[in-house]
């Protein structure tokens, strides 16, 4: 065995294909963003007046995923910081928070908590009532003169898990402030977010909107040609790769994060059999983990109910042995796991329409059987392989015990 393992960290010492991974990683933030010269532009001049500690209306931001939303509006934060002038009576803070986060998603005290934390406060992760955390809040920001701009990235997954009052509470804040004015720049991915919302909340987060479309293959062979250039050595991208890449995320709702993360995967499975060069077969190899690890993420990611609703599928699955499984089965099965784990219980209706999401996601089949005049029934079955179904009841099994 020694000699095979010799073989294959020889092989990955010699790094034949990466001169730097690191630009084709999400985090990576580039010098230049293309394509989206005109929202940074419209971000800018809606934030400019910060700079004179004038009062700015807050921003909404909302695209389908990657399509460079965050990136654009941290560019804009690194700008204005650069121009800050230190000489002023106010001083200028821009501090980003990503709502989606495990740490900070699911309460309101932890959304404020991790604030405070940012803006050098302290406060203990539970113990105190939501409104001695406000105060504190308020406490700390007021403390002096500034210019507050708050960036609240994915801002529907904290509404979604929390409620849309903790949004009104922070856009009313300014009513309680005597030496700060703060701005709230919300990110969304959700383009029908907005239309959900109180319409008190709308009015006071939305008060200017920009949209950013998806990008086109094209734009995204740019993106793409840009960043291999940096990121592989000269050489060891097969022709057509990155035509392939930017032609499946351009059906992807042309998310340029998508695509980075696909020429990076194939890169790594290039390296993985010894190849000198990323090949076709490389993005295919690529595209097929990527739609597994999708599948996991969205699991991972999702409220608590709609994990009680796919446990319920895999469990009747489970013991079905090969029966078919219907709509008021899995309903029956979900009302015992809602009571098991003392939560509350949504109404058939909504499961039904989760069920019908899962089906959209493609991590079940749903196919609908008449039954004459009995009406019709919905039949479930598992669309994806056991070997993630084994991962998705782990992560079920951690989220709700």
């Amino acid at each position: 065995m020694g000699p095979e393992l010799d073989e294959i960290f020889e092989s990955f010492d010699g790094n034949r294909i990466f001169k730097d991974k690191s630009i084709l990683q999400t985090s990576h933030r580039p010098e230049e963003i293309p394509h989206r010269e005109e929202q940074i532009k419209q971000i800018a001049s809606m934030l400019a007046p910060v700079l004179r500690g004038d009062k700015t209306s807050n921003v909404f931001l909302y695209g389908k995923t990657g399509t460079g939303k965050t990136l654009s509006a941290l560019y804009v934060k690194d700008e204005l910081l650069k121009r800050a002038k230190k000489d002023t009576d106010f001083n200028l803070r821009i501090e980003y928070l990503n709502c989606k986060l495990k740490k900070v998603s699911d309460t309101e005290y932890r959304i404020l908590a991790e604030l405070i934390k940012k803006l050098g406060g302290e406060v203990p992760n539970t113990g105190l009532p939501t409104e001695a955390v406000y105060n504190k809040f308020i406490e700390i920001i007021d403390s002096e003169k500034q210019s507050l701009v708050l960036i609240l990235d994915e801002i529907d997954q904290a509404v979604k898990k929390i409620s849309s009052d903790f949004l009104y509470n922070l856009t009313r804040l300014n009513n309680e402030l005597a030496k700060t004015h703060i701005c709230i720049v919300g990110i969304s991915n959700d383009l029908t977010f907005l239309e959900g919302l109180d319409p008190r909340v709308r009015s006071s987060l939305s008060e200017e909107e920009i949209v950013f479309p998806p990008y086109n293959a094209i734009q995204l062979q740019e993106i793409l040609n840009k960043r291999a250039n940096l990121a592989f050595k000269e050489g060891v991208v097969q022709d057509g790769v990155v035509q392939k890449c930017a032609a499946f995320a351009a059906r992807e709702h042309g998310d340029a994060r998508r695509a980075l993360d696909l020429l990076r995967i194939a890169g790594e499975l290039a390296e993985r059999d010894g190849s000198k060069k990323i090949m076709l077969k490389h993005i295919d190899g690529a595209n097929v983990k990527m739609e597994r690890d999708k599948i996991l993420d969205v699991i991972k990611t999702e409220p608590k109910q709609f994990q009680y609703v796919l446990h319920s599928i895999i469990s009747l699955t489970e013991k079905s042995n090969g029966t078919p499984i219907f709509t008021g089965d899995v309903y029956n099965h979900y009302q015992e796991v809602c009571s098991k784990n003392k939560s509350e219980v949504l109404t058939q209706r909504r499961v039904s329409d989760i069920i019908q999401e899962f089906d959209m996601l493609g991590i079940i089949n749903v196919r609908v059987i008449s039954k004459g005049r009995g009406g019709r029934m919905r039949e479930i079955k598992l669309a994806i392989s056991k070997n993630i179904i084994e991962k998705a009841k782990k992560i079920i099994e951690e989220s709700i015990n």
